[in-house]
């Protein structure tokens, strides 16, 4: 026999996006109900792994940098309510080459939010910091009080906080959701009806396959490989406080330093092919591998023949141009889209739940940006 069960919202998807989302509508006193088909922050998820960066230099991108410094105030103040030591302050270090534009409007913008940030030029760098090889770079621009955010406990600290609100968490696979004017319930695979007063779809990649039509066009999913490689035995140089996370735009690579004793890692801002996140393979490719092994080779000539000790293939879900999706289905008033965390999306989910509550329960203005109507079926990424 079938359950019929309701709830003021329902939200799908217990990754960063959803598990905000929920805390922030069970923080205001609404009866929530988070669902998710294998976890929060599950392994196949977009928000699973170990670590995300969490910096505020965004270019001209000022909404970012905003959402940025607010959801880092968010994460930190939960992580010292639930005792968890979350965050890792290791810094982030943006580096540019001779196309210094997008750097050169960071530091507008950090100079206009006061946020501390230091400039250092190619010597600078290399004195501080002798074990890179800062080849083709001219600058960079030093947030000291950003850093790392450990992703996987970090999901799982804010869903079991928004339990201790008051929120349900279930794991069960949702089907695509049918219905006239308005949605009034979702049917689970074990053929529960679960009905409430609104609907938030947080599914990350999976957003393509419940809305085909709609969303299939309008979500990219790729394939991103990342590689961990292990310092040599006694040597502390690629770990925090000696090295920073860093970002280097135009070799579209990022990385950080030796967290936890896993090794530093690595991985390509680039996006990868287009895939299923059912089907893909989680296994990181040669190819991949010999690209990672070369890479860290010409950056860190100590770690020429250091040993790859742990990889992973996620994905990212990318919009057509970088910025989210958060926006109300265009035939159901009362379903809500939340996605598109284009690669960047993990350290904004304080900001994207409290923006999505007071979409649900205030009306409060939408950002044109984040619109169901800006997303085209074409990628163009604007948005790093």
């Amino acid at each position: 026999m079938t359950k019929s069960i309701s709830y003021h919202v329902v939200v799908v998807g217990a990754g960063v996006f959803g598990a905000w989302t929920a805390w922030h509508l069970a923080h205001r006193g609404q009866r929530v109900l988070l669902v998710d088909a294998y976890g929060a922050a599950h392994s196949r998820a977009s928000s699973g792994g170990e670590s995300r960066i969490i910096r505020m230099s965004y270019g001209a991108d000022e909404i970012y940098t905003r959402w940025s410094l607010r959801s880092l105030s968010q994460w930190k103040e939960l992580f010292v309510s639930t005792g968890q030591k979350l965050f890792v302050p290791t810094g982030v270090l943006w580096l540019s080459g001779e196309n210094d534009q997008e750097l050169s409007k960071s530091k507008e913008v950090l100079k206009r939010y006061n946020i501390a940030h230091h400039v250092l030029d190619r010597p600078e760098l290399e004195s501080r910091y002798p074990q890179v090889n800062f080849s083709g770079v001219t600058q960079g621009v030093l947030e000291p009080e950003s850093g790392v955010l450990l992703a996987r406990r970090a999901v799982a600290c804010v869903v079991e906080d928004a339990l201790r609100l008051g929120a349900k968490f279930n794991i069960v696979h949702i089907q695509p959701p049918t219905g006239g004017a308005a949605l009034d319930s979702l049917t689970a695979s074990n053929g529960d009806r679960i009905r409430a007063d609104q609907f938030v779809f947080a599914c990350g990649p999976w957003l393509g396959k419940l809305f085909p039509e709609l969303l299939g066009p309008r979500i990219f999913p790729t394939r991103q490989e990342v590689f961990f490689f292990g310092s040599p035995a006694g040597d502390a140089r690629f770990a925090p406080p000696h090295l920073p996370t860093w970002l280097f735009q135009e070799d579209e690579v990022y990385g950080m330093p030796d967290i936890e004793n896993r090794g530093l890692k690595l991985a390509r801002d680039r996006h990868g092919e287009r895939v299923d996140p059912d089907a893909q393979s989680r296994l990181a490719s040669p190819e991949g591998a010999e690209w990672a092994k070369a890479y860290v080779a010409k950056r860190f000539p100590a770690l020429k023949n250091a040993q790859i000790v742990e990889t992973r293939v996620c994905q990212y879900e990318n919009t057509s141009d970088g910025d989210f999706l958060l926006d109300r289905h265009p035939r159901w008033r009362n379903v809500w889209l939340a996605g598109g965390g284009s690669g960047h999306g993990f350290k904004h989910g304080p900001a994207v739940g409290e923006y999505l509550a007071g979409q649900l329960l205030d009306g409060t203005p939408s950002e044109p940006r984040f619109s169901l109507q800006s997303k085209s079926t074409r990628q163009q990424r604007a948005v790093h």
